[in-house]
């Protein structure tokens, strides 16, 4: 954060603390440091009869597919109207998930980076149609240059937005094969994310930018490298900065790989017991669970590396949802270019997009589930998963069928917009 905005978070909080507590007297808060209790959203502000049966839902999807803990967001016409925590954050403390915990959003991540592209694009620094390798290209480094399949001087910013790079998981994702990666291109592994691009450009294209469509990880991690080029700055602080922050979004960042390396308020992921070790990406010959050490979510950067809170998500989700009820981010046009499949190519960001309908964006690794989905009545949800299951991508099924029972069954809903009842503020561990 830029310390003016320190400075100006600083005041807000020591302002707010002299307020008198929101919360309920009764109501555990944790201890945030110079973070006043009344800025956090709690459970217990979405205690409310109006849901007790909906979220029998909730429970008994987390008990039928073992999910360990669970944080739900719910909002209808640009207002918060529920937000709660389900299950525990990790199994040692038997915590419970609370709003503010975070959790990794996997390729959720794809839609904060197409926001920041869109963004760029508007303020002129760059268009969809600019060229991303090659002497007239945004990454035009020596490091990127003489690739083998000159194809790839081909290759728009549009063409990655839209899953039309010209790669595709035909050998294996290269976003997931750090120590192959790292051993062919002779660095110390895991490989980071500019030597797994040098390493996709040393090789054939698997088809023709722009004739085809493969979803690519590789492609929305190649946005990250383009964004902190155009910007001079990196990713996450550009994103930050100039995305997130304007929204009230403080308690999002770039996610580690090790558990011992959680960041404040994090919950713990969980694999099905019978989840198969693998190698770790470190290359200590060490096999190691899939979710801490097996796969390297720090390279993965604007593809899938980011952590959130439903809070944050639902912010994001409303500023970009094209309803008058929350200020856009970006000008209809832009959410237009994103969502609307009739120009003849793909969804930008989101992962599926009806014009003026249902979009939906989700998100998995081992250990992790987000979906955040927007309805064309003006309801709009995002839940987290602290943990996976057996039928792997498949239970986003089952938490769309979840999230449709909960919202039927709720008859009333409450008035009040719960952004109105805390402040978005920054963790202040993590302001060093």
């Amino acid at each position: 954060m830029a310390p003016n905005k320190r400075f100006i978070a600083f005041i807000l909080l020591v302002l707010f603390s002299s307020s008198g507590p929101i919360a309920p007297e009764s109501a555990i808060v944790p201890d945030f440091l110079l973070t006043p209790d009344n800025t956090r959203l709690l459970n217990e502000y979405s205690d409310n009869e109006s849901f007790s049966a909906a979220e029998k839902n909730i429970n008994n999807f987390i008990y039928k597919w073992s999910i360990k803990g669970a944080s739900v967001a719910v909002a209808k016409d640009g207002k918060l109207l529920y937000a709660k925590g389900f299950g525990v954050i990790d199994t040692a403390s038997k915590e419970t998930v609370q709003p503010y915990h975070r959790f990794r959003v996997a390729s959720i991540s794809k839609l904060v980076t197409a926001v920041a592209i869109m963004k760029l694009c508007e303020e002129g620094k760059l268009s969809v149609n600019d060229k991303v390798f090659g002497p007239t290209g945004i990454l035009n480094d020596p490091y990127f240059s003489k690739p083998k399949d000159k194809r790839v001087y081909d290759i728009t910013v549009e063409n990655l937005l839209i899953h039309e790079g010209g790669w595709s998981q035909r050998y294996g994702d290269q976003m997931f094969m750090p120590i192959t990666v790292a051993e062919k291109m002779g660095v110390k592994p895991p490989a980071d994310t500019k030597t797994i691009v040098r390493y996709a450009l040393d090789k054939n294209l698997h088809f023709t930018p722009g004739k085809s469509t493969s979803y690519s990880n590789l492609g929305y991690s190649i946005l990250g490298l383009v964004i902190e080029k155009v910007t001079g700055i990196g990713y996450e602080e550009y994103c930050k900065r100039e995305v997130l922050e304007p929204l009230g979004i403080f308690d999002m960042c770039l996610a580690h790989n090790l558990e011992s390396e959680k960041a404040p308020y994090e919950v713990t992921y969980y694999t099905q017991s019978d989840v198969t070790l693998i190698p770790s990406i470190y290359g200590t010959n060490e096999l190691v669970a899939p979710n801490y050490g097996g796969n390297d979510i720090e390279a993965l950067g604007g593809a899938g590396a980011w952590l959130a809170t439903p809070m944050d998500l639902m912010r994001l989700m409303l500023a970009v949802d094209g309803f008058d009820e929350y200020p856009d981010i970006l000008s209809p046009e832009s959410i237009v270019y994103m969502t609307d499949k009739a120009r003849g190519a793909g969804s930008v960001g989101w992962k599926s997009t009806v014009a003026g309908g249902t979009w939906t964006r989700t998100g998995s690794f081992l250990g992790t589930v987000g979906v955040m989905r927007r309805e064309a009545d003006g309801t709009e949800w995002v839940v987290l998963l602290n943990s996976s299951s057996w039928n792997g991508p498949q239970l986003y099924s089952y938490v769309n069928s979840t999230m449709s029972k909960f919202i039927r069954q709720v008859d009333e809903w409450p008035e009040t917009d719960l952004f109105d009842h805390y402040m978005a503020v920054p963790l202040m561990a993590d302001f060093n």
